[in-house]
């Protein structure tokens, strides 16, 4: 029996090769499949892709840590709006998560520096270039009951 999966997918607006080189060098992403519009065995619908999208990413999926994110660059460049969500990232030690959201946060806006929190030894929220949200994150070994 297969299990149940939510898995985040990201919608670029034309940048998603962009964000993928991004991504590999700030948080060690390994991409794991891309197909281009092109490379379709059947054509989107007239109409449905704007200009110049048959080169750009269809669908993707890369890797971080244990966990799949999928990605596209969507039909059109108005395509990219990450309102409502952030991704979280879940670090093993300080200087990991000092490492990522300072390349995370190169070309975006941070939005909670990182600093200890009640709930961890390290915690921020940054806007990356591409207007994704992450959460940074060092968990604490001993994490508040409710």
């Amino acid at each position: 029996m297969s299990k149940t999966l939510v898995q985040p997918y990201l919608t670029f607006g034309g940048r998603c090769e962009e964000a993928l080189e991004f991504y590999k060098r700030a948080i060690g992403a390994q991409v794991e499949m891309v197909m281009y519009f092109e490379e379709a065995p059947e054509s989107p619908p007239p109409g449905m892709l704007a200009e110049g999208f048959e080169k750009k990413v269809m669908h993707c999926s890369f890797r971080v840590g244990e966990s799949v994110v999928m990605a596209s660059d969507g039909c059109g460049p108005d395509e990219a709006k990450f309102n409502g969500f952030s991704l979280s990232l879940s670090m093993p030690g300080e200087a990991d998560a000092r490492r990522v959201f300072s390349a995370l946060s190169n070309g975006g806006t941070v939005k909670m520096p990182l600093d200890r929190t009640f709930w961890s030894p390290c915690f921020g929220m940054v806007e990356d270039r591409f207007g994704m949200g992450w959460i940074v994150t060092v968990p604490t070994e001993n994490p508040p009951v409710s």
